[in-house]
């Protein structure tokens, strides 16, 4: 599974130069926890989260965070130094980023790795989408047939260009078992790898002869 697959398109984004009482309330509104950050050329420069704003006002992180704020009477420290300041001056830069091909497990290590909870998605340098963590996790509970025809189709066929013909594919509650033959050992031993990398596996069981 591609990110392309689970990204959420269109995407708000914001400006370095919006304030950030701006930015803040387009985060209240919409929901969301974070906004990657688009200059005029349409080039990701950053990613503004409501992290970000607890830590450039510096203020303690209520049980409800900076957003409550807003939300509630009006606290006047917060109301001019959330207008003075521009969203450059707090977002997160730079952006760490990730392209639309690119599988969902790659996107999840990336996340863990790095301590994000969302990439902007890229593509010939504009942005196009947005993976968080509760898209990579919608795309790791899937049904035994959706694990399945990944394997034969995009791990088999698209990337290991095995012939699918002589392989018996089952998946039964996440856990995968190929059986039949290939054309060489390295092939025996690259199907079982690509195959714990599909979203959804929980493990694989491999009983396949090579030819040669």
């Amino acid at each position: 599974m591609r990110v392309r697959d689970v990204m959420t398109t269109p995407v708000l984004s914001t400006h370095p130069g919006t304030p950030l009482r701006e930015a803040a309330l387009v985060l209240a509104r919409e929901g969301v926890s974070g906004l990657p950050v688009v200059d005029d050329s349409g080039a990701v420069v950053g990613v503004l989260s409501e992290a970000d704003i607890v830590a450039k006002e510096g203020r303690p992180h209520r049980r409800d965070g900076v957003l409550g704020w807003l939300l509630e009477p009006a606290d006047p420290w917060l109301e001019e130094r959330l207008g003075a300041t521009a969203v450059g001056d707090a977002m997160s830069a730079p952006a760490l980023t990730i392209g639309p091909d690119r599988t969902v497990t790659e996107a999840a290590t990336v996340m863990t790795e790095e301590g994000v909870n969302r990439l902007p998605v890229i593509e010939d340098g504009r942005l196009v989408g947005l993976v968080t963590r509760a898209d990579l996790v919608r795309a790791f509970v899937r049904g035994d047939d959706e694990i399945r025809d990944e394997i034969k189709n995009e791990v088999i066929r698209e990337t290991l260009w095995i012939d699918p013909s002589g392989l018996d594919v089952t998946v039964t509650d996440g856990h995968a078992r190929i059986e039949g033959t290939v054309a060489s050992q390295t092939e025996v031993d690259l199907l079982e790898r690509f195959a714990r990398r599909v979203p959804g596996v929980v493990d694989v069981t491999t009983d396949v002869v090579a030819k040669a």
